[in-house]
């Protein structure tokens, strides 16, 4: 089988870097252009995707399978399904608008864009990739483009932010490394719709399969971020310039959450359940201690960085309860999070770029001067708490809803209840934010700020549209993940 369509689509970004990287005498709105016009159509080739996909089949679609080394039985496998469909359109949706929102960047243009479109492939071939070593591969490739977009063109500790980022993810990545290979030795393959069918746990023994199901787990578990791995994640957050900000909320930590549903759970099922509550009760501290912690927060970019950590839980709440509705509301609320705090962070981005200050005690009174950022800032922020009629709630909804009637795993009542909690915590620290921020009496040295421009503008409500739409009509997506994590729900009974 062979369709070009993924293939078009995961290089298309990196085939951008090239031509931006061999533009002659290039100015720096040339260059610009160049990457917007290359995300854009790669965005519109996504839609295009989505348009086709056959929502009545299970399994993976636009399958493109060719040998790559025989010898260890790798192949270049490209493919989607249900479940990493709309990590495709999310990323190349915060592609595009993170080329937008880079539109400032005047130092180094050209090296900037081509690490930012490199980074963009790396991100899709991992949602792509159905063979493990491929898979792995394309997760590295993210690496030396984040480092590169942190450490030359962030603010602060930049460098040693973006080797803390380095540190971490390379620590993650040779335990799932080591994951990979265990399981390659006892499999013969990388092939991971083969892996998810042989049933490996019995041949493997309950010990070795933990041993690999956690090798991968923490892999994994750094990326998201959840408790304890997730100290990384407000350096580089603090550190990176808001576009890579936008890409790193939006689409990178989503790796994380994709690789527990894709390989931990579809291929050690058995496992999964058995430790089940253990990661439960991580889930819910990750939920509660990113939510408290959110709270005491200064920076603005902090604080929605440690509110990533807590909005992830809910994502490992939904994954572990094992039904196919709180794997739907998992897979729903890592699009969500991603449109809603890559919003955040963009509009973050305008209040420091027309203010120069980040530190919310500092701010206060700026709706008279903003008053098309504080609109939207306060959708995305009554969003991210879950506000009905927004992609937030509808995932949230679902999350709970699902992880509540679940019966796999001894408990979980007690855990949804708890993880509740964390909706509670959100309210309080994002109308905490808005209310220091944009309300109260006007300060004399904010007089004059502007507000967002047209460009700004654009690409805003473009993503406010995204919002509303998932929460108004959430099955034009729900529809499609089910598709996707049914067959990985099937072996629980649910």
């Amino acid at each position: 089988m062979s369709d070009p369509y993924l293939s078009i689509i995961v290089f298309l970004p990196v085939i951008g870097a090239i031509v931006i990287a061999l533009l002659p005498k290039a100015d720096p709105r040339r260059i610009k252009l160049t990457a917007a016009v290359f995300t854009l159509v790669t965005f519109a080739l996504s839609l295009a995707v989505f348009a086709m996909f056959d929502r009545s089949a299970e399994g993976a679609q636009f399958v493109m399978k060719a040998s790559w080394i025989p010898s260890i039985n790798a192949n270049y496998f490209l493919g989607i399904d249900g479940l990493s469909l709309p990590m495709l359109i999310l990323t190349t949706l915060l592609g595009f608008i993170a080329v937008l929102v880079s539109w400032r960047i005047n130092l180094r243009p050209r090296e900037y864009f081509a690490a930012l479109l490199l980074l963009e492939t790396g991100i899709l071939g991992v949602f792509c990739s159905l063979d493990l070593l491929l898979f792995f591969l394309f997760w590295e490739v993210e690496i030396i483009p984040m480092y590169l977009l942190i450490s030359i063109w962030g603010t602060g500790r930049k460098e040693y932010s973006a080797i803390k980022f380095v540190i971490f993810t390379l620590i993650g990545s040779a335990m799932m490394l080591a994951g990979i290979l265990l399981l390659y030795f006892h499999a013969g393959t990388f092939d991971m719709t083969e892996l998810a069918r042989l049933g490996l746990e019995p041949v493997l023994g309950g010990l070795l399969a933990a041993a690999i199901f956690f090798l991968l787990f923490i892999g994994y578990a750094v990326k998201l971020p959840l408790f304890p791995f997730h100290t990384w994640l407000p350096d580089a957050h603090t550190d990176a310039p808001t576009a890579v900000s936008v890409i790193l909320a939006g689409v990178l930590i989503k790796m994380g959450g994709y690789g527990m549903i894709r390989v931990c759970v579809s291929i050690f099922p058995e496992t999964a359940e058995r430790y089940a509550p253990p990661l439960l009760a991580l889930a819910l501290v990750s939920i509660l201690y990113g939510a408290a912690v959110t709270l005491r927060q200064r920076d603005m970019k902090r604080l929605i960085a440690y509110s990533s950590i807590s909005h992830m839980g809910f994502v490992m709440l939904g994954v572990f309860a094992f039904s196919q509705v709180s794997m739907t509301g998992a897979t729903l609320q890592m699009f969500s999070h991603g449109i809603i705090t890559g919003l955040l962070f963009a509009l973050v981005g305008l209040v420091y770029d027309k203010s120069h200050v980040r530190d919310v005690p500092r701010l206060g009174g700026l709706a008279r001067q903003m008053p098309i950022i504080v609109v939207v800032f306060s959708v995305a922020g009554l969003a991210s708490l879950g506000l009905p009629g927004t992609s937030g709630f509808a995932a949230e909804f679902l999350i709970f809803l699902g992880s509540f009637g679940s019966n796999v795993v001894n408990g979980i009542h007690v855990y949804t209840i708890f993880g509740v909690l964390g909706v509670v915590l959100t309210a309080g620290y994002i109308l905490w934010m808005l209310q220091r921020v944009f309300y109260g009496p006007p300060k004399p040295e904010y007089e004059g700020v502007a507000d967002a421009n047209k460009l700004e503008s654009f690409y805003i409500f473009v993503l406010v549209a995204v919002i509303m739409l998932i929460g108004i009509y959430p099955a034009i997506l729900t529809n499609v993940i089910k598709m996707g994590v049914s067959p990985i729900v099937a072996p629980f009974g649910l």
